[in-house]
């Protein structure tokens, strides 16, 4: 270990230098491998449906005839319904069983940007919540093999003159979406029935940009992802996923990357992210509504990705109530002056959730601002609630910083649990600041170094 290390204080919790046997390394990597094994994309017959046969033209309302033809491809057994290369204009698009819809190269969507257009309301979840609201911009409900493929863009159109204006606070009074969002909060702790917590029109809680929802083989492949209204990719309660070589670049408020949300088997590889928020957030409901749905995030895969601006790099949080077990990073990088955390965890004591086996191995970082590894334990209600967040069994081994605020910052409460969290062969440059810690818990640092940033 670095003589440096002394000069800056690590962890007010406890510390320890331990071994980690090999055998446990053979094992993690053993669960990943069995992970990546149940994980297949879907495959569909060589058929192809083209916009323009239905009557889509560019630069018009295309909404029709992209519904028609996905309604032709599905009738028939599958196949690919083709947006070819131009601009083309649309509302809600809800695909069927069997579907891949296929952005040819310099193909645009563009979703307009007015709330009629994604109507009626659907089953959604909204922040971890479930309720009946405006439809995600591409939707799939209860489908078994659909896809979005191809290497042309989708385009959400918001912007702070639309749909992220609703978000925006003013001097004098709340953002547009509070008071829907305490309703629904309020009707979630209240255990209102699900067909009863009815927005949409007339309300401001806005869609995510791509949602299969209690979906089986999902493949999002290739295309490129722009201005979203909310999250961008949230596959919730979904099983067997693979988001792979997509580029995702929108920067407006709560523009979380990807958004794996109650889900089991994902892999996420090879994409690009710079979010307005977490470039990828894990999540499984919240508060008691996310406890009554009672579905883990479980057996997920992160590996090759590249993450620049957002809040945090791999988050687990902050709707945890669900649980979260069997995370696996590797072989990513993130680099950016405007990317805060690389690993981040977030609960409170009225989310609670068990955050359990994570394992990130060789991530390079450039500059993250704030820390490394981020454990928000009193994130936003805090200490104040019933519930006891829980996070363990975590390995971040052969990760690398040139420069970061610094390595840990972890607040909690007494009653939350940490617990068999460690550092192993890493190297961290560039640190600015001593590491801050409430209630850490049990984190151990085996063969870490540590060196401050040189003073000029």
């Amino acid at each position: 270990m670095s003589p440096a290390l002394s000069t800056i204080p690590l962890l007010l919790g406890a510390i320890a230098i331990a071994a980690c046997s090999c055998r446990a390394a053979e094992i993690e990597t053993s669960e990943s491998q069995a992970i990546l094994a149940q994980i297949r994309s879907p495959e569909f017959p060589a058929r192809d449906f083209s916009i323009t046969d239905f009557g889509a033209s560019p630069n018009a309302d295309s909404t029709e005839a992209i519904a028609k033809a996905i309604t032709a491809c599905h009738a028939a057994g599958g196949g690919r319904v083709t947006i070819p290369a131009g601009v083309w204009l649309t509302g809600a698009v809800h695909l069927l069983g069997n579907v891949d819809l296929h952005l040819a190269k310099e193909a645009t969507l563009r979703f307009v940007p007015e709330p009629a257009k994604y109507l009626p309301v659907v089953l959604t979840r909204y922040e971890g919540i479930e309720c009946m609201n405006y439809s995600p911009l591409v939707y799939a409900f209860e489908q078994e093999n659909v896809a979005i493929t191809g290497a042309g863009t989708l385009d959400g159109s918001a912007s702070s003159q639309n749909w992220w204006a609703w978000n925006e606070r003013a001097p004098d009074k709340p953002a547009l979406q509070a008071a829907d969002r305490k309703q629904l909060d309020q009707q979630g702790a209240d255990g209102t029935p699900v067909a009863q917590r009815i927005f949409g029109a007339g309300h401001f809680l806005r869609p995510s940009f791509i949602e299969p929802y209690r979906c089986k083989n999902v493949l999002i492949e290739g295309v490129t992802i722009v201005n979203s209204p909310m999250w961008e990719i949230h596959p919730t309660l979904c099983t067997n996923v693979t988001v792979r070589g997509v580029t995702v670049h929108s920067l407006g408020t709560n523009n979380d990357g990807c958004d794996p949300e109650s889900c089991h088997d994902v892999l996420i590889e090879d994409c690009t992210f710079q979010t307005g928020d977490d470039c990828i957030a894990i999540k499984s409901g919240r508060n008691n509504d996310g406890r009554r749905v009672g579905v883990a995030a479980e057996n997920i895969i992160i590996r090759r990705c590249t993450m620049k601006d957002g809040h945090g790099g791999v988050t687990i949080g902050s709707e945890v109530s669900g649980g979260v077990r069997n995370v696996f990073v590797s072989d990513c990088q993130m680099d950016s002056p405007r990317l805060d955390r690389a690993f981040r965890f977030k609960s409170n004591a009225v989310r609670g959730g068990e955050i359990e086996n994570i394992q990130v191995s060789q991530v390079k970082i450039g500059r993250v601002a704030r820390a490394v590894l981020s454990v928000e334990f009193d994130y936003e209600e805090g200490a104040h609630g019933p519930e006891r967040p829980v996070l363990r069994h975590v390995r971040i081994e052969n990760v690398t910083a040139e420069s970061c605020g610094s390595v840990a910052t972890i607040t909690s409460f007494p009653a939350a649990v940490i617990d068999d969290v460690r550092l192993k062969d890493c190297t961290f440059h560039g640190v600015e600041a001593a590491s801050r810690t409430q209630h850490a818990g049990s984190i151990t640092f085996e063969n870490v170094d540590i060196e401050p940033v040189r003073k000029k």
